[in-house]
């Protein structure tokens, strides 16, 4: 850390110790040790606590980035279920739409009330498709026969 070598040691321990003499030196160095480790103690702890706020930065940066991300997705399937709302309401008004009945009041036959639901609904034509034959066999038309 302070670049400092083994007979740089050597050199200020025989300094220290002419210095301060060999009844307080190991007491000075217990001292020196003690302070030298909760200095290095708090370093780390500062350390690690700017570590923490990084971390803790990232992690807002990043919720806010999922949060956009998540927002954008939202509006979006709203704005295609607003579309297909649109559009089913548009299919719905345009084919309960029912075309105005010809004028028979002129030939002097009333018109015939369309209150029964046969009258306004007609089911889509859907085509007969060839089935897996069952065992009870095709009936004259060539549907399948329904089995219980």
């Amino acid at each position: 850390m302070f670049d400092i070598s083994f007979t740089e040691i050597l050199v200020i321990a025989a300094v220290a110790l002419v210095v301060i003499g060999p009844e307080r030196l190991p007491k000075v160095a217990r001292t020196l040790g003690h302070l030298f480790g909760r200095a290095q103690r708090y370093v780390n702890d500062v350390k690690n606590d700017i570590q923490r706020e990084m971390e803790l930065e990232e992690l807002k940066n990043w919720k806010t980035s999922v949060e956009g991300t998540g927002r954008s997705i939202e509006n979006t399937v709203r704005t295609e279920m607003n579309q297909f709302q649109e559009e089913l309401n548009r299919e719905t008004k345009s084919s309960t739409a029912v075309p105005p009945a010809p004028s028979s009041e002129a030939a002097g036959e009333a018109a015939p009330p369309l209150d029964s639901p046969s009258d306004s609904f007609v089911p889509p034509i859907q085509p007969i498709t060839p089935s897996v034959k069952s065992k009870a066999g095709p009936n004259a038309t060539g549907a399948e026969v329904p089995r219980d």
